[in-house]
Formats: structure tokens, C-alpha cells, sequence
């Protein structure tokens, strides 16, 4: 089994100085801006994305 995906950047300052927070799985803490945030997933959507085919032609 392959690791969690880490995020690249803080959420709240685009900084990339992240370090993992004592909060537990998922929990992340940005040394730039001195806050701390939590990523989780919630699952795969049933239907999936729906997108327009038509290119945005107008017809």
C-alpha cells in the first residue's frame, strides 16, 4: 500500500514550509502563517463528474 498524499502548499498563504501537526492523520501545521489545518477525504462521488461535450459551441 502506497503513503497519504501531503498537500504542497498551506491552504491559507501558498507557503510550502508544512510539517505534520500532533492533532493526528491528517492534520498539518504551516510554519510561515502559524496555522494549523486538517485535510480528509470523503469518498468518490457515485455519479461522477458530468461535463458538457460540446466544447462551448454554441449551437
Amino acid at each position: 500500500m502506497s503513503e497519504r498524499a501531503a498537500p504542497f502548499y498551506c491552504p491559507y498563504c501558498g507557503d510550502e514550509d508544512l510539517r505534520p501537526h500532533e492533532d493526528g492523520h491528517g492534520a498539518w501545521e504551516c510554519a510561515a502563517c502559524n496555522r494549523a489545518f486538517q485535510l480528509k477525504f470523503l469518498g468518490l462521488l457515485a455519479q461522477g463528474l458530468k461535463r458538457s461535450d460540446t466544447g462551448g459551441a454554441k449551437i
